[in-house]
């Protein structure tokens, strides 16, 4: 597989999902501290324009661009991506970092809570991808990221939605970056553990769930919660530069990506021997 050279933040145009807050925003003021053009997306209109006012105030002499988007909605994100690409001609980065929880076992969520997952989690950084990657390929040394999860690494109980997304994620990502290796594109996957964002604030418990339930799962999730995002975002950084296939951020996603290779098909009942109040549910990004 050819070798890339380093990545070149100065000048470069990146695309970034859910930048209102968490590790999206913190990349985005990472990226715009190495000199990137950028264009915000998410779908919290005032946090957004929070992120984007802090940093055109310190950096002003970059273009910072935001787009109010919600990402299941598949008209929406076609109209938003005809619009970035008619305002940027030269698109060097596309880091899809958006997603969604969904706290519940299978049995107990519907099909349209199943399907929300999944067309936020991977179905959105699909079809970025795919109207994106043309004008990515047109910068030779443009690089793609997508944020699994932890559960793009292990599938716990209560996690069916979000770790299906995630796998597939991971799978796309891996395909896209065999293809594009000749192509001068990068790709790298990333794997967040227990991240210190929103997600816990923002996750949603399957309607079949019961009230006593949802609280503990959310309680226990948030719980996990312990790495700090701006640390997460620099690292994530680092991988992009250093053109890294994966990066595992906190022992929290390294420990259970090692028991997962060591026992494949019983990882779960090591961790839950290991760590017997492992809640049934929980998530990362």
């Amino acid at each position: 597989m050819p070798t890339l050279a380093p990545y070149r933040f100065a000048d470069g145009t990146v695309v970034l999902t859910g930048a209102a807050s968490g590790m999206g925003e913190h990349l985005a003021h990472g990226l715009a501290a190495r000199g990137s053009h950028l264009v915000l997306i998410d779908r919290d209109a005032e946090r957004l324009d929070a992120v984007a006012t802090a940093i055109h105030d310190r950096y002003p002499g970059l273009n910072t661009r935001t787009v109010v988007l919600d990402l299941a909605d598949r008209t929406a994100l076609d109209a938003a991506a005809e619009q970035i690409l008619d305002a940027h001609p030269r698109i060097t980065a596309l880091i899809n970092n958006a997603g969604v929880a969904m706290h519940g076992l299978f049995e107990e969520l519907s099909a349209d809570e199943f399907d929300w997952v999944m067309r936020i989690n991977f179905h959105a950084p699909v079809a970025l991808t795919r109207l994106l990657l043309p004008r990515l390929r047109q910068s030779p040394g443009s690089h793609i990221v997508n944020i699994s999860s932890l559960f793009g690494l292990i599938a716990p109980p209560g996690q069916s939605a979000y770790a299906s997304s995630k796998y597939a994620l991971r799978g796309f990502s891996d395909a896209l970056r065999h293809e594009l290796a000749d192509r001068q594109v990068g790709v790298t996957t990333v794997h967040p553990g227990g991240i210190r964002t929103r997600i816990a604030e923002t996750a949603r418990t399957a309607s079949r769930v019961g009230t006593d339930d949802a609280r503990h799962g959310k309680a226990a999730f948030t719980n996990l919660l312990t790495y700090p995002a701006d640390k997460a975002a620099e690292q994530i950084l680092s991988g992009i530069e250093r053109r890294r296939p994966r990066v595992l951020i906190a022992w929290s996603a390294i420990v259970p990506d090692l028991l997962a290779r060591a026992f494949p098909a019983s990882y779960w009942s090591v961790m839950k021997r290991r760590h017997p109040a492992t809640p049934r549910a929980t998530a990362h990004s």
